[in-house]
C-alpha cells in the first residue's frame, strides 16, 4: 500500500533535525545492522537516510561505501509505502529491472526494507537487507519481524542521539527513550530465543558473554556456566583441539569462524553440530563483537551417511554384474570356439566400461581409485575404449596438448565425457556406423580447453527442449568442481561442446605442491 501523506519539505527538515548526517559510524548502529544481516541471511544491510539528493549510510555491511545517487537507490521507492517494501526479483519489477545496481554482473536481485519514521510518522530512510540471488519467498515471519523490530530499535537510537546531541528533550523524555530501548532489547532477545537455532556472542577476544536460551535448553548447563572459556568443555573429547585451534585460528586473523563438531545434549549423547560465527567491525577495521550460531545437523548428517551408503551398495552391485557378464561370456566362448574373437572383443567393451565405472560411481575415500601418473590423453583413451569398432579401432579420436592429471581431477573429466559419449552412443555421431568424434585439447596459458566434436551422425535439430539429469550433472562438474566453463552448440552436422577450464584444475595436487 502506498501513501503520500507528506510533503518533501516537512520530510527534510524533519531528517535535518537529527543532525546525524555525514556523521561518523557508531558501535550500537553498526552492532544492529551486522545482527540483521546475520538473521536475514543476507550478505547486504544498511541503515539508509535519504536526503534531497543521495542516499547517505548510517550503517552498512557489504557495501564499503558511505553513500550513492538516489537515482540509483531502493530505499526512495520504500519511502511512498506504508512501512516496508519487498522486492523478491528485481530483475522483474519494471521500477529496477533497468538500474545499473541490478544489471551489473552479481548485481542485486532482491531487496527488503522497513521505514524509519519519526514521531510524527515522518519517513527518514530505510532499514534493509539486499541479495545478489533473488527470494521469490521474501523474508520469513521471523525474519520480517526481526527486521521491524529492530528498524524500532533504529529509530530508539536515532531518538536518543538527538536528545542527548541536541540537550532539548527534559529527563522524562530520556527515561522513555530508555525504556523503549530497554523494551526494544528485551523484544531482540525474546526473538533470539525463539529461534531453533543456538545464538551466541563474545567480546573481541573471544570471551564468551550471551547465550540464547536454545543454548540452555540443548546443553542443559546452567546459565551463566559456560561463559568465559567453558564453551569447550561441551564439545567432544575428539574434537576439543581442533575445534580451539579453528577458534583461535578466527580471531587472530579475522576469518569467519566455521567447523562441525561433536556437542554434548543434556542427556550425554553428542550431536553433531555446525558452529558458525561472524566478526562486528568498527570503522577502523577492528572487532568489536563477534556473533555465532549452533545448528544441530546430527540428523542431516545420518541421511546423508546413508544415502552415500545406499548409493555405494547399488554401485558395488553394477561393478559385480560387469564382472558377472564378462565371466559369462569367457564361459560361452569355450563352449564355441567359433566366436572366440567376437567374445574377446565385447569382453574389452566390458571391462572398458567397468573402468569407466570406476570412475564415475560413488566412492568412500578409501575405495576412491587413484590415477598415479597417467596423462590426460591416456585416461581419455581408456574411457573411450568402450565405443570402438571390433577391429579395435578408436571413433573417439583424442588429439592436441596432453597434460598432467591426477585423481582429485578424474572424477569429474570422467562424469563429463562418460556422459557425452554415452548420448553419442544414444542419440549422436557413435549411433550412426560411420560416425566419429574428435576431442581436440588446447593449453593456452592459464587455461585448458576441450573440444568435443561430432560427426558423422543423425542430423541435429537443435537444443533439446528438457535437459537430462546426466546433462545437469556434466555441468556440475566442469563449473563446480573444476572451475570451469561449458558450453554447447547444437549445430546440424553435429554436437559441439567446449570445456574451458582454468589450467590447474586437472593437476591440482602438483600445483598446490608448485606454491608450497
Amino acid at each position: 500500500m502506498t501513501t503520500t501523506a507528506w510533503n518533501e519539505t516537512d520530510r527534510l527538515a524533519a531528517l535535518h533535525s537529527y543532525d546525524i548526517l555525514d556523521s561518523e559510524r557508531e558501535a550500537a548502529f553498526d552492532d544492529l545492522t551486522a545482527l540483521v544481516a546475520r538473521l536475514c541471511d543476507a550478505p547486504i544491510a544498511v541503515v539508509n537516510l535519504i536526503d534531497a539528493d543521495r542516499q547517505w549510510f548510517k550503517s552498512e555491511v557489504g557495501l564499503g561505501v558511505r553513500e550513492t545517487p538516489l537515482e540509483t537507490s531502493f530505499c526512495r521507492h520504500a519511502l511512498l509505502e506504508q512501512d516496508r517494501l519487498i522486492v523478491p526479483d528485481a530483475t522483474l519489477d519494471p521500477r529496477f529491472a533497468c538500474n545499473p545496481l541490478v544489471t551489473a554482473p552479481d548485481g542485486l536481485k532482491f531487496y527488503a526494507g522497513v521505514l524509519l519514521k519519526d514521531e510524527g510518522g515522518l519517513p527518514l530512510g530505510t532499514l534493509c537487507v539486499l541479495d545478489t540471488r533473488s527470494r521469490p519467498e521474501g523474508l520469513n515471519p521471523l525474519q520480517t519481524e526481526i527486521l521491524e523490530v529492530l528498524a524500532g530499535q533504529v529509530m530508539n537510537l536515532l531518538n536518543l542521539r538527538k536528545a542527548l546531541a541536541a540537550g532539548r528533550r527534559a529527563d522524562a523524555d530520556l527515561m522513555t527513550t530508555a525504556a523503549a530501548l530497554a523494551e526494544s532489547e528485551a523484544k531482540f532477545r525474546a526473538i533470539a530465543d525463539s529461534m531453533p537455532q543456538m545464538v551466541w556472542s563474545t567480546l573481541p577476544d573471544g570471551f564468551h558473554d550471551y547465550y540464547n536460551a536454545r543454548w540452555y535448553e540443548f546443553t542443559g548447563v546452567p546459565a551463566g556456566s559456560t561463559d568465559g572459556e567453558g564453551w569447550n568443555g561441551m564439545f567432544h573429547p575428539e574434537d576439543q583441539v581442533r575445534a580451539r585451534e579453528r577458534w583461535i585460528h578466527s580471531l587472530a586473523t579475522g576469518e569467519p569462524y566455521e567447523i562441525e563438531y561433536r556437542l554434548r545434549r543434556a542427556d550425554g549423547v553428542y550431536r553433531w553440530t555446525l558452529g558458525r560465527a561472524a566478526p562486528i567491525r568498527n570503522d577502523n577495521g577492528e572487532i568489536t563483537r563477534w556473533f555465532g550460531t549452533c545448528t544441530d545437523i546430527e540428523d542431516l548428517k545420518r541421511v546423508v551417511d546413508a544415502k552415500d551408503l545406499l548409493s555405494q551398495e547399488l554401485s558395488h552391485r553394477i561393478k559385480n554384474i560387469f564382472a558377472v557378464v564378462s565371466a559369462l561370456i569367457a564361459l560361452s566362448a569355450r563352449q564355441f570356439p567359433e566366436a572366440k574373437d567376437f567374445a574377446a572383443a565385447v569382453r574389452t567393451r566390458i571391462n572398458a566400461l567397468a573402468r569407466a565405472h570406476e570412475f564415475v560411481r560413488p566412492h568412500t575415500d578409501a575405495s576412491r581409485p587413484t590415477v598415479g601418473t597417467m596423462t590426460l590423453h591416456a585416461f581419455l583413451n581408456d574411457l573411450f575404449k568402450p565405443y570402438a569398432t571390433l577391429a579395435g579401432r578408436m571413433r573417439v579420436t583424442v588429439t592436441g596438448d596432453d597434460a598432467s592429471f591426477d585423481d582429485q581431477a578424474a572424477t569429474s573429466v570422467a562424469l563429463l565425457f562418460h556422459e557425452l559419449a554415452t548420448n553419442a552412443a544414444k542419440y549422436g555421431a557413435l549411433s550412426a556406423e560411420g560416425g566419429a568424434v574428435t576431442l581436440e585439447t588446447r593449453n593456452e596459458g592459464d587455461r585448458f580447453i576441450l573440444v568435443w566434436e561430432e560427426r558423422g551422425g543423425p542430423p541435429v535439430a537443435g537444443q533439446p527442449e528438457r535437459v537430462g539429469f546426466g546433462s545437469s550433472l556434466a555441468t556440475v562438474s566442469v563449473e563446480a568442481q573444476l572451475g570451469g566453463r561449458l558450453e554447447r552448440v547444437w549445430a546440424p552436422e553435429g554436437l559441439r561442446v567446449t570445456a574451458d577450464l582454468p589450467a590447474t584444475a586437472l593437476s591440482r595436487r602438483r600445483a598446490a605442491q608448485s606454491v608450497a
